[in-house]
């Protein structure tokens, strides 16, 4: 029972960390606009959080992968998902191609990288209030307001 209250909000915790991750990826593409040859970098949400909640396609299967737990040589170590505690898997990073070549060899398109920054803080945004939600939900059932 326990972990279908927590399995939803694990997984609205894996999109908001992957949602920052890709925030901080266009800020740094937007950052480095004018740097020679630079080469834009975006990852795919859909994959990469299907990866990170262990999903590997988008039907539901019954086959499990294995879980492999973290070598320790203390018991009181902690792991989560056989990594390190605080560890998270990197998502597959892609290469933008250039909409328009550049004399500079970059790849950076701001127009692009402005809507994309500007998505990803609205789906952040929604993310962060489908967890206040789920929060205050619980809250009232515990508290039985």
């Amino acid at each position: 029972m326990l972990n279908r209250l927590t399995d939803s909000l694990n997984f609205q915790a894996e999109a908001l960390s992957l949602r920052s991750e890709r925030q901080r990826l266009i800020a740094s593409n937007i950052a480095n606009a004018d740097t020679p040859g630079y080469v834009a970098r975006d990852f795919d949400f859909a994959t990469a959080l299907r990866n990170a909640t262990g999903q590997s396609s988008i039907g539901a299967s019954s086959v499990q992968a294995p879980h492999l737990s973290m070598a320790a040589s203390s018991a009181g170590h902690m792991d989560r998902n056989g990594q390190p505690a605080g560890s998270q898997e990197q998502p597959d990073m892609n290469y933008a191609l250039a909409s328009q070549t550049n004399l500079d060899s970059n790849s950076v398109d701001m127009d692009r990288e402005r809507a994309n920054f500007a998505d990803n803080t609205v789906r952040y945004e929604a993310t962060l209030r489908f967890i206040n939600a789920q929060v205050r939900t619980l809250n009232t059932a515990i508290t039985g307001q």
